[in-house]
């Protein structure tokens, strides 16, 4: 026998005799133990993420004026703000998107879903009449099937998209696309639109009802959260078509609330253990070096 192998027998001796870890069983404790409480720290953060891009939806017993843009009911409503960025290189002119940001801001009764758009516009364009005239707009961009979310530019032919469109000079409507330049307007459109313009910002209430029994239309389930995107055109900037300030996908919280998520619970669970745990292991450590 080496004077290795029996440091290792004398080693597993001691463990034994004491009721002790040994130095493999303590290294692997330790191993789990930051494991999980690395875990414990990231998952929040990528639930974060998730929640940087929510829109909360507020329930409310009756519509009163949320139909208006300035309505007293948007008082309790939060607005989020939303970033817009220019529609790229792609597009003549699409670098050159002069809105930042859109507050936007949701409300539902139980019928009918309101979402107010508003953003810093100092010249109110709401005419088209001369050649070089185009119109302030803004749009709301929602998957057909609420199960999927399709290509922020326009969707895609698989997976359609229904964009309601307010424009300053022609008025409201509901339009489908599968992809870009796949815009073909819906007749009867269902979705209502109010434009106020205040000051130096523009302030848009989009509605509809929830449900839809028309084929390519989005149908809003109140239990299902539902993906988002938001676009502001500025006419006196000559924007137009795909020449526009654009978000991302959010996501409108439509799901029920039922005060707050459970993994939070379970996290701090296990936070809290793997706090003992470790600490367990290292006091095991300190016995063991002291030779107790």
């Amino acid at each position: 026998m080496t004077a290795d192998a029996g440091r290792g027998d004398a080693d597993r001796s001691d463990a034994e005799a004491g009721g002790g870890l040994g130095s493999r069983e303590l290294a692997a404790a330790a191993a789990i133990a930051l494991a999980v409480v690395l875990a414990t720290a990231a998952f929040p953060m990528l639930v974060d993420a998730r929640a940087a891009y929510e829109i909360p939806v507020e329930r409310q017993a009756g519509a009163g004026d949320l139909a208006e843009p300035t309505g007293d009911a948007w008082e309790s409503v939060e607005t989020v703000s939303v970033p817009l960025s220019s529609s790229g290189a792609a597009v003549p002119g699409g670098s050159d998107a002069t809105v930042d940001s859109a507050g936007v801001a949701a409300a539902r009764t139980d019928e009918r879903l309101y979402l107010r758009l508003s953003w810093d516009d100092g010249t109110a364009n709401t005419s088209t009449d001369s050649l070089r005239a185009f119109a302030d707009a803004a749009a709301v961009q929602l998957p057909v099937s609420t199960e999927k979310q399709p290509p922020i530019a326009m969707g895609s032919a698989d997976d359609r998209v229904n964009v309601w469109y307010w424009n300053g000079a022609d008025g409201t409507e509901s339009l489908l696309a599968g992809g870009a330049g796949s815009t073909t307007r819906l007749p009867e459109s269902a979705v209502e639109a109010t434009a106020t313009h205040t000051g130096d910002r523009w302030a848009v209430v989009f509605s509809r009802s929830l449900a839809s029994d028309r084929a390519n239309v989005t149908d809003v389930d109140d239990g299902e959260d539902v993906n988002a995107a938001f676009a502001v055109w500025e006419g006196s900037n000559d924007e137009r078509s795909g020449q526009k300030a654009a978000s991302e996908w959010y996501y409108l919280s439509l799901g029920p609330d039922d005060g707050g998520a459970p993994y939070e619970t379970v996290l701090w669970a296990i936070a809290g253990a793997a706090v003992v745990f470790t600490t367990l292991v290292t006091v095991e450590g300190v016995r063991r070096t002291r030779g107790e």
